[in-house]
């Protein structure tokens, strides 16, 4: 196994899922959940946004991006680590999925305190 310091967001999130299998189908309930709201608030989004590394076009896209992989992927990202990894955390879809990530342990969804553990960890530099 690699050191912590050189694994890209990838592997780190193989090693999410794998460890932590019982959390992922909540985890990707509230994904989808985030991009509806999302989708339903585009306007809201617009006006407010205050990102300059991404426009909000651009993290709309990410949204209705990641839900459709979800949707067609659906057993895959549920139950293979490798699926769930490279079909969500891999490019630009990486930073919208590790947003969630954070918000997802920030606001306690996760039922494993070790999950937010384990997000912290290999999440936040």
């Amino acid at each position: 196994m690699q050191p912590l310091k050189v694994l890209n967001n990838v592997q780190k999130a193989r090693l999410i899922h794998a460890l932590f299998l019982q959390e992922i189908p909540a985890f990707l309930d509230y994904v989808q959940h985030a991009c509806l709201i999302i989708a339903d608030n585009r306007e809201e989004l617009r006006r407010d946004w205050m990102n300059g590394l991404l426009t909000p076009d651009r993290w709309i896209e990410l949204a209705a991006e990641t839900e459709r992989c979800i949707n067609r992927k659906h057993k895959g990202v549920f139950a293979s680590s490798v699926v769930f990894a490279e079909q969500l955390f891999s490019g630009f879809g990486a930073l919208f999925m590790c947003h969630q990530l954070q918000q997802y342990v920030g606001n306690n969804h996760h039922a494993d305190p070790k999950f937010r553990t384990a997000v912290d960890l290999f999440f936040n530099p």
